[in-house]
């Protein structure tokens, strides 16, 4: 029977404070990261916001941390447009 060996690495977490939007669009919530364009949804504000966080644990699996934007300041702001 072959051994194993496990190595286990305690490398400190490092915290990243994201800048997230949450909306109402029809009967679900849809929750958007503004520092990476990763998005999701979900029946309620807190099961959106759980969905997007996975959506970022596998977006950050193939990604490099360093590509994340800082986002500062955010606000929602009205601009009217028109179109034909």
């Amino acid at each position: 029977m072959p051994g194993y060996i496990l190595l286990w690495y305690n490398k400190p977490m490092k915290k990243f404070n994201l800048q997230n939007v949450v909306w109402k669009e029809g009967k679900y919530y849809v929750s958007q990261c503004l520092n990476v364009d990763i998005s999701s949804f979900g029946k309620t504000k807190k099961e959106s916001l759980k969905n997007l966080s996975e959506a970022l644990d596998l977006y950050f699996e193939d990604v490099k941390i360093s590509k994340i934007q800082e986002v500062k300041g955010a606000e929602l702001m009205p601009l009217a447009f028109n179109y034909a």
